[in-house]
């Protein structure tokens, strides 16, 4: 292994996409893993703990070891908390925060000395929203998850870090986006005025993962605007009053 070598999950579309760009014009070696692999990036289950290890694994056998990770997975559904499917409920819990753990903790026994992880997490970790309750729940767990993994890993000097963005218009939100008053809601709700660039959160990604961020981990850092002083729009309504 020389120089850089970072990998990037969920790195086949949005703020993953975006990530393993910025990183690859940095100077790193980029290895990208999605569920849905594209050419030339490797398939993995973020909830499947034998195709988490078998990506770092796999990573190591052929890159000779790696400096950096990068966890873009997750998902998300809507339902009231008194109406949840509960195996829904498990399966965003599973991509979100199970897969968060065992991204961690197979990166954690594999990454270099020195190394960065980081995850994405969300506005959601802090900021409740109706019909949300798995995905707030998986992103706050997230948020405990990363804190408890910079303080066991602190001694290899790997820093473990995590960032919560507020509205980012990707192909996972942007059905949502069409949905009257949705954007407005999210809008009226940020003090800047306007959703985020997925090249905005992945120089924040790429910063953490540099010699400049070299003194900081345990940290869950937000970048939305503003959003995280004011109120989450009524998404759960908003739909409803749309499809009713």
């Amino acid at each position: 292994m020389s120089g850089l070598t970072t990998v990037v999950i969920g790195g086949a579309s949005g703020i993953g996409e975006a990530t393993a760009a910025a990183l690859e014009a940095a100077g790193h070696t980029v290895v990208v893993a999605d569920l849905n692999a594209p050419d030339g990036a490797i398939t993995v289950d973020v909830a499947d703990e034998d195709s988490v290890a078998a990506l770092f694994d796999r990573v190591l056998a052929e890159q000779g070891g790696f400096t950096g990770v990068v966890n873009c997975a997750g998902v998300s559904t809507l339902a009231p908390v008194v109406e949840h499917d509960a195996a829904e409920f498990r399966r965003v819990i599973d991509v979100n925060l199970t897969g968060a753990f065992l991204v961690v903790k197979h990166a954690g026994q594999r990454i270099a000395d020195g190394g960065a992880i980081v995850s994405l997490s969300s506005l959601n970790a802090r900021q409740p929203g109706t019909g949300m309750v798995a995905y707030c729940s998986a992103k706050a767990g997230m948020v405990m998850l990363t804190e408890v993994a910079a303080l066991e890993l602190g001694g290899r000097g790997i820093r473990v870090n995590a960032v919560s963005p507020g509205l980012v218009v990707t192909p996972l939100t942007a059905p949502a986006m069409d949905i009257p008053g949705v954007r407005d809601g999210y809008l009226e709700n940020t003090p800047l005025g306007r959703s985020g660039e997925p090249s905005e959160i992945a120089a924040l990604i790429r910063f953490l993962l540099s010699d400049d961020a070299a003194w900081i981990t345990g940290e869950n850092i937000d970048i939305n605007g503003g959003a995280h002083l004011q109120r989450y729009p009524d998404l759960h309504g908003l739909v409803m009053k749309a499809f009713s």
